[in-house]
């Protein structure tokens, strides 16, 4: 008998938390936009990474800063002329991928390091956003039934928050700063907590009236515990919807700031600021234009596509018609 129970435990055990995971990953793969979303992450993800080894250090293998006056404005899929050849500062492709800017830079190399410059404020901004919005979602939903006064203080501040347009709050705290990449991931993540702090609210409204809840409360654990450790993990459905889809916002944004001429500063490339260089001469050298807007745009819809995904997946309503 005994064998026999701790084999059904051990079972119970290991099948338990495997089903929600086969659940979910049946569902995601029922669901063909979101597929090609996170593929799409994944790829950019890696392009990223590859870009960061590729372009930093002090001798990179595609430096995105070098200058060749000689090869300025030359087209996509192009070589290097004869001058450049006889220097040691030939493409390592051989070619000019994107083709060059106007101060004959390799757009290939620029647009390398501006995927990861794109993908660290994006990761970066969110998680500020999502650990503030967790925490003021959190305290309001959980201490608003008795404690009325601090749910209504910061939903109200909530409010005050979502009065004011978003890009031109940023923009102006950005343009008193010094220019900086740490403070444009700031800036971002302290000016987008607001949607998850109403999420995370909502959710522990209807969760602190459980039972797990109430029988945590029954034992004597504190409060904060009942939050961090029973109550958040039952309520990340909706903020991982809204940090998916909120990358994608910080990345819109960022290239926003750089294509005005208030993001990162040089000498990290941007795929806004490579826009924005490449608007002067968008009818003489239209790959100035169409290398950073293209990525921009798939890299932005793969985000939404896959947060759509996933919010038709964590939702019980929704996945009747998967």
């Amino acid at each position: 008998m005994r064998d026999t129970a701790e084999t059904v435990t051990s079972s119970l055990d290991v099948d338990g938390p495997l089903a929600p995971r086969q659940g979910f990953w049946q569902l995601l793969r029922q669901n063909r936009l979101a597929i090609i979303g996170l593929a799409i992450f994944v790829v950019f993800f890696c392009i990223a990474l590859l870009g960061l080894g590729l372009t930093s250090g002090r001798n990179p293998t595609f430096d995105p800063a070098m200058v060749r006056l000689q090869e300025k404005l030359r087209p996509p899929f192009s070589g290097p002329n004869l001058e450049t050849l006889r220097s040691e500062e030939v493409p390592r492709l051989g070619v000019y991928v994107f083709g060059t800017d106007d101060l004959g830079r390799d757009v290939f190399a620029r647009m390398l390091q501006g995927a990861w410059v794109s993908l660290t404020v994006g990761f970066v901004a969110v998680g500020i956003s999502v650990f503030i919005g967790i925490f003021m979602g959190g305290i309001a939903g959980y201490f608003g039934q008795n404690h009325t006064f601090i749910d209504t203080l910061i939903m109200r501040f909530v409010d005050i928050m979502l009065c004011f347009p978003s890009f031109f709050l940023i923009l102006t705290v950005v343009a008193l700063l010094p220019a900086s990449m740490y403070n444009i991931m700031i800036v971002i993540g302290l000016t987008s907590w607001m949607g998850t702090t109403r999420f995370v609210r909502a959710e522990f409204l209807s969760l602190r009236e459980q039972d797990f809840v109430t029988a945590a409360r029954a034992l004597g654990v504190s409060n904060f515990r009942i939050i961090f450790r029973h109550m958040i993990p039952n309520a990340m459905a909706p903020v991982l919807v809204s940090a998916t889809i909120g990358i994608a916002t910080a990345i819109l944004t960022e290239a926003g700031l750089s294509f005005l001429g208030f993001g990162v500063p040089p000498p990290h490339a941007t795929w806004g600021g490579i826009l924005s260089d490449g608007k002067r001469f968008i009818f003489d050298a239209p790959w100035l234009t169409f290398a950073p807007g293209i990525a921009i745009l798939i890299v932005v819809l793969a985000f939404n596509l896959f947060g759509e995904g996933l919010r038709d997946i964590l939702n019980p309503k929704l996945r009747e018609r998967y």
